[in-house]
């Protein structure tokens, strides 16, 4: 099955976004702490709350347009992590979304793809 863009699904990042305390702790041109080539291409950061089960916070990429709504999520494999990531992209421009997708994409150990936001309902959404 291929990508089944729901519109309930973005509802309810939209819902986690607006009722959520983000930090913003690397500004955009941050150089990464780790890796000195690596410089964040927009705001980046998390939510300040995290649930009792999950230690890792979700982390969105603040681009500049005025926008309240989550247009995107960007799906991150990291073979040195051995982990998957899913980050939140808000207020980003074209330009900006492209300049995430190079910055995620540079190294061989992690790749990413993004899913834009669709309003779609899935027939099985659909009630009588």
């Amino acid at each position: 099955m291929e990508f089944e863009n729901n519109a309930y699904f973005w509802q309810k990042l939209d819902t986690l976004y607006l009722s959520s305390d983000l930090v913003l702790d690397k500004p955009k041109g941050t150089v990464h702490k780790r890796f000195s080539n690596l410089v964040y291409p927009v705001d980046y950061g998390y939510f300040r709350e995290v649930t009792e089960t999950d230690e890792e916070h979700i982390r969105v990429f603040k681009g500049s347009l005025k926008s309240t709504s989550v247009e995107a999520i960007v799906v991150c494999v990291d073979i040195l992590k051995k982990d998957i990531e899913v980050k939140l992209l808000v207020g980003c421009s074209p330009e900006e979304e492209l300049s995430i997708l190079e910055f995620l994409n540079q190294t061989d150990f992690q790749k990413a793809v993004v899913l834009r936001r669709g309003s779609g309902l899935p027939d099985w959404a659909m009630s009588v």
